[in-house]
């Protein structure tokens, strides 16, 4: 993901969030309906899950040093999964309260038709923020499906972003016929269930971002199809005879750690080894731009179903 396309779509939903919060509220106040106050909240909660975003994003990019030796890049993954908890408890917990609290104590709206306008506005505005996620999204997704996109990617960024504008776009819909209905019917109860279904809505989006941030933070290897590049990069020449063993791990959405133990003629001199080495690193870069960190071990391959064992092989490692 380009930071840029990433920050780009992360300041436009903040800015739309910022103004519809308050337009929000505004009718709200004079309206006093409850999927007006949800989303109200709804919104506050995204503005903030924005700046989060962006701090993190910030975060990231400090040098490595000392303490952290591999950098910070996984803190964009840990203000991500606060995001998820925001969502989670300030959004949809706070509008199921609220739905529940209007569904027992109903009472009409006053001053109808400007939470109607406001709704109105902000699914405007909303939709904007979307597109403008939708298209820097659609720089970096390639031929992935949405669904895929949202899971695999390594950048949280976009991913946030885009969950976020769908889940504030169907809220929008929801209060807008909770709304509607109120004021066709006369009764409150219509606003309370459109209540209920922002806060449902909002806590399922928490838990697919959570669940899908945990994992990053956990830890991920490279895709298959990078996997594949990098294996093909290392056996590209005629250094290696072949891959022992080898890992990936993502150190930060745009750094990539590969381990691999290769398996080198006997025959070879150090230097040889060393010079091969360097040549296969850069391979594996060109192939992988994000595999910035690489460590290779040099080893003999011995194969394992060999009935005498091999007395003359000699092994070397520690080299990179």
């Amino acid at each position: 993901m380009s930071a840029s396309g990433g920050t780009k779509a992360i300041i436009a939903a903040f800015l739309a969030n910022t103004g519809i919060a308050i337009t929000k509220f505004i009718a709200w106040a004079f309206s006093g309906s409850s999927s007006m106050l949800a989303e109200s909240v709804h919104s506050v909660a995204d503005a903030g899950n924005q700046l989060l975003l962006i701090l993190g994003g910030r975060r990231a990019k400090r040098a490595a040093d000392k303490e952290h030796p591999f950098g910070y890049g996984r803190e964009r993954y840990v203000y991500a999964f606060v995001v998820s908890i925001i969502l989670f408890s300030v959004g949809g917990v706070f509008s199921i309260y609220e739905g529940i609290e209007k569904l027992t104590h109903p009472h009409p709206l006053e001053v109808w038709w400007l939470p109607m306008l406001v709704l109105t506005i902000a699914i405007v505005l909303e939709s904007f923020s979307l597109r403008t996620a939708v298209h820097e999204s659609n720089h970096v997704r390639g031929k992935l499906s949405w669904v895929q996109f949202v899971r695999r990617a390594k950048a949280p960024e976009l991913p946030v972003v885009l969950l976020e504008d769908v889940a504030a776009l169907l809220g929008l819909v929801f209060a807008f016929i909770g709304v509607g209905l109120t004021v066709l019917t006369g009764n409150g109860i219509w606003d309370a269930i459109g209540t209920l279904f922002i806060g449902t809505l909002l806590i399922a989006v928490a838990v697919v971002l959570g669940i899908e941030t945990k994992s990053l933070l956990v830890g991920e290897g490279a895709n298959d199809t990078d996997v594949e590049k990098i294996e093909q990069a290392i056996v590209a020449g005629d250094e290696v005879e072949r891959i022992i063993h080898m890992k990936t791990l993502y150190l930060g959405p745009d750094e990539l750690l590969v381990a691999a133990k290769l398996g080198f003629a006997q025959d070879l001199k150090l230097l040889e080894i060393s010079a091969a080495t360097n040549v296969v690193e850069q391979r594996i870069r060109e192939a992988v731009p994000a595999a910035r960190v690489i460590y290779i071990e040099p080893d003999v391959y011995v194969d394992p179903s060999a009935t005498a064992p091999a007395t003359d092989a000699i092994v070397i490692k520690g080299l990179e």
